[in-house]
This record gives C-alpha cells, structure tokens and sequence, in this order.
C-alpha cells in the first residue's frame, strides 16, 4: 500500500509539473507574441515621428505598444512566479512590487511632466537617459549575483554581457547628468580640457579590455578569490565608466550639447540591449537597438548640420582647440521701437522668421502664431527658417510651432531658405545667435564652419533678445553691429505682443 501511494504521489507531482511547464511554455509563447506586436508598434511609432504631420500618430502608437510591454511583462512574471516554486516568488507579492514600483514611477512621472516646460525638455531627456544607465549598472550587479542560474555553457557570455552592459550604462549616467547641467546651465558650457585627455580617454578603454577578460576568468572559475577579484572587476569597470561619462561631456562644449544629448540618448539604447541580454527579454533587445542606432544617426546628421566631426564629438572634443579671440566683436548696435518695427513690418513683402532658444524661453510661440496670421491676412509672405540645432535639442523649435498651430508649409528648413535671403525684405531673429552668427565663417573661431542662417544678406534685421549678451556657446555675435541690423531689446514675448497690438490698430484706425 505504502509503495501504490508513492507511486501516486509521485504521478501526482509529475503532471503537476508536466502542467506548470505546460502553462509557462504557453505563457512564452504569449508573451513572443505580444512582443511582436509591440516591436511593430515601435517600428510604426519611429516612422510616424519622422514627419511633423504624423508626428501625433507616431506618439501614439509609441504609447500603445509600450502599454503592450508592460503588460506582456507582468503577465510573464506572475506566471512565472506561479509555476516555478523554486525561484521562491510569491505571485501576490510580485503583483504588489510591481504596483508599487508602477505607482512611485507614475508620481514621479507625471509630477515631472507637469511642471517641466518645453524650454526644459532637454535637460528631462537628459535625465532619463541618465536613469536609464543607472538602471543598467543595477541590473548587471544583479544578474552577476544570479550568474550561477546560467547554462555553464553560456557563462562566459553572460559574464561579457554583464560587464559591457555596467560600462556602458555608467558612461550614459555620468554623462547624461553634465549634458543635462550644462543644458540648463547649472554648470558652465565652456569646455573643460584636462591635460593628456585622449591618452586618458584610451587609457580608460584598454583598462577596461583588460578587465574584462579577467572578469570573464575569475567568474568562470571556482577557485580561491576568484569571486573577490570578479567583484574588484566589476567595481573598477563602474568607476571607469563613470569617471568616462563625466570626462567625455565636459570636455565638449555648450554649443554642441545637442549632439550630445542625442549621443546619449544613443547610449541608453545599447544599455538597454544589454539589459535585455542580461535579462533574457527579447523585446528589451530589439527597443534597445531601435533607440541606440537611430540615436546613433541622429546624431550623425546633426554633426554635419553643424560641420562637426562624429568621431571628435564622441571622444569628447578629441583635436577641437578653438581660437577665443576670433570671438571677439566690437562695434555699436542701433536699436529700434516697437512703433518702428511695426513700420518696416507693414512695409515689407517676404518676412522670414528665425527663431532660436529666446523664443521656447519667453514662450512667444502663441504670440509668434498670432504675429504670422496677422501678417499673412494683411498680405505678406511669411516664412521661417529653422536651424538644424535651434534651441536645445533637435526639433526643438518645430514642436514649440506645431503646439502654437503655426502651419506646417511655411516652417522650412536651413536648406531651403539659404539661398534666398537676398529676396527677404525683412528677417525677425527670435531669440537666436548662435544660429544666425556670420562669425561661424570665419576659420579659427569657436563655432568656425557651422552652417548658419545667413539672415545678414537680406534687405533688414531685426533681432528680439533680452540683451546685448552673447549666446550659448558663449561666442559674440557681430551681425548685431551691421548697418542693417536693428536690436528690439526686451522679453520676446512682450515684444511680439507689443507688435501684434501695432498691427492691429493700424487696421482700426485704417
């Protein structure tokens, strides 16, 4: 009787079994499916954020396949904790962790959201490309202290990944944080070269080379000390990823920071692949290459809009010594009323805007719209001309128009307003310098070979800035000083309103 009852029992726990591995082979097979279907969201989302007029559907579908990833996710880990007893997961607990989890994010998210303005979006996509490398560092020391769970086969693999994974999200923390305090100008944009910089750079590298493949050794081996020294290794690999990430970005300056933001936001990407290798999570790997290679080519079509080199930028201003007495500029600036610019407004034909960081600072893009439609009902051509790396961040200055309903026909690129300005009769520069600076022409100055906004060879200037002071790179701007130069100096917004309520009574009093 006792030896039918062990039998039972034993029948009785093997399809048990047999069912758990069932429901968790059903389970994975689910969750491939659902990662498909949001792998496609994102590919759709990436297509539809390419152009300005399908922008808001590709945030869409953004939003619904990441709704799609969350919940694949944590239907696969109750499963999981469900049917594997050894991984000693309670499924009511995991449900709780991960609300909790969910709910502090989504405080904190939303919190941010809603007092973070366009002007610092920048510095926020900064911050959470930083986070998104801490979390990187996390997971790897994790995934090393579950190492032993891993095939024997694929041990040395997964020891790589761990480490490449630490490395890289410690470059992408470090350096996203100096990207976002010199974008928000908490530190100071100039570059900071310290002696011997590219031989510390390389230094750094062939350090961490090294010690990856004692990493590898010392995990895979059992012998005395081996675990301590794994440990040195991965501590040693996040320090150097640090002190890389910090060296990098300061070395770069301010007036290159949107490469950098863009670069980083490239590094987040490979940090999330690895995260995803670490991890075992399929979609995590595809999301992360997605964002890592497209960052990447951003940020190469960024560097020639502003003739730099990718490689240079990268290394952290490798080669990059810029002449500082190219930038300084003397002369004396006229200055115009409100009453006038309305004046040379009325009297023009072609109007071209060029607006820069001033305007996303004084949030003029509604007045902006309304001085547009103004112009436009009284007949005038009105256009603007957006520089590449206009404010803080690509697309910046787009965004800022679409959410004013400024028309997408009328908002043109570098490219296509270049060589016309000889036919603008009047250029208002909003809050731009850098962007509109002729001294980018000239070898040796610290923004030499930029493509600019050549607004100086049109028939009249008039540039609205809160004062006579010099732009984000720090580089004065000697079009102020032109003889068809005129500088409106105050807010831009309380400008441009200035010059609505002009245009407007003179259609009263007309």
């Amino acid at each position: 009787m006792h030896s039918t009852n062990q039998t039972l029992t034993f029948a009785a726990e093997a399809v048990a079994a047999a069912e758990s591995s069932d429901l968790l082979d059903w389970t994975y097979r689910l969750s491939n499916v659902g990662y498909i279907v949001a792998a496609v969201l994102f590919l759709m989302a990436l297509s539809g954020l390419s152009k300005p007029e399908t922008a808001r559907r590709g945030n869409t579908l953004g939003i619904a396949g990441m709704a799609v990833a969350v919940v694949v996710a944590i239907f696969q880990a109750v499963v999981t904790a469900t049917t594997k007893p050894e991984s000693h997961l309670n499924p009511i607990v995991t449900l709780i962790l991960i609300a909790v989890a969910i709910g502090i994010g989504g405080v904190v998210g939303i919190a941010r959201a809603r007092k973070v303005a366009m002007t610092g979006m920048p510095e926020l996509i900064a911050l959470f490309n930083g986070l998104v490398g801490l979390g990187a560092i996390f997971i790897g020391f994790n995934s090393y202290i579950f190492a032993e769970e891993v095939a024997p086969d694929a041990q040395a693999f997964h020891l790589g990944e761990v480490y490449v994974g630490i490395f890289i999200g410690a470059v992408t923390f470090t350096g996203s944080i100096i990207a976002g305090l010199k974008l928000s100008e908490k530190i100071k944009g100039a570059p900071l070269l310290l002696p011997g910089r590219n031989a510390l750079n390389v230094a750094i590298l062939l350090a961490t080379l090294a010690g990856l493949a004692v990493f590898i050794a010392a995990g895979t081996s059992s012998g005395t000390g081996s675990g301590a020294i794994a440990w040195g290794c991965l501590i040693a690999v996040t320090v150097l990823g640090l002190f890389l990430g910090w060296h990098l970005v300061v070395a770069i300056g301010g007036g290159d920071m949107p490469v950098v933001v863009s670069i980083m936001n490239s590094y987040s990407g490979w940090a999330a692949a690895f995260t995803g290798l670490m991890l075992g999570n399929t979609l995590l790997i595809i999301t992360g290459a997605l964002v890592g290679s497209s960052g990447a080519y951003l940020s190469y079509i960024m560097c020639q809009a502003m003739n730099r080199s990718f490689a240079n930028v990268i290394l952290g201003g490798f080669g990059a010594e810029a002449d500082s007495s190219a930038s300084e500029v003397q002369g004396t600036h006229t200055e115009v009323t409100h009453e006038d610019t309305a004046d040379i407004l009325r009297a023009a034909d072609k109007i071209l805007i060029a607006p820069g960081y001033g305007m996303a600072v004084a949030q003029a893009q509604y007045a902006v719209a309304d001085l547009v439609r103004n112009l436009r009902a009284d007949g005038k051509e009105v256009v603007f001309g957006i520089h590449p790396v206009a404010g803080r961040l690509p697309g910046h200055m787009n965004v800022l128009l679409a959410e004013a309903k400024v028309p997408y026909d009328v908002v043109l690129e570098l490219d296509e307003v270049n060589d016309d300005f000889a036919d603008v009769d009047v250029v208002l520069v909003i809050g731009a310098n850098d962007t509109v600076n002729p001294i980018a022409e000239q070898p040796g100055s610290p923004i030499a070979g930029m493509p600019v906004l050549k607004v100086w060879e049109a028939g009249r200037v008039i540039v609205l800035k809160r004062s006579m002071g010099s732009g984000y790179s720090g580089v004065q701007n000697p079009l102020f000083f032109n003889e068809n130069t005129d500088m409106l100096i105050g807010d831009a917004k309380a400008s441009i309103d200035a010059l609505n309520r002009e245009l407007a009574g003179a259609k009263v009093s007309v």
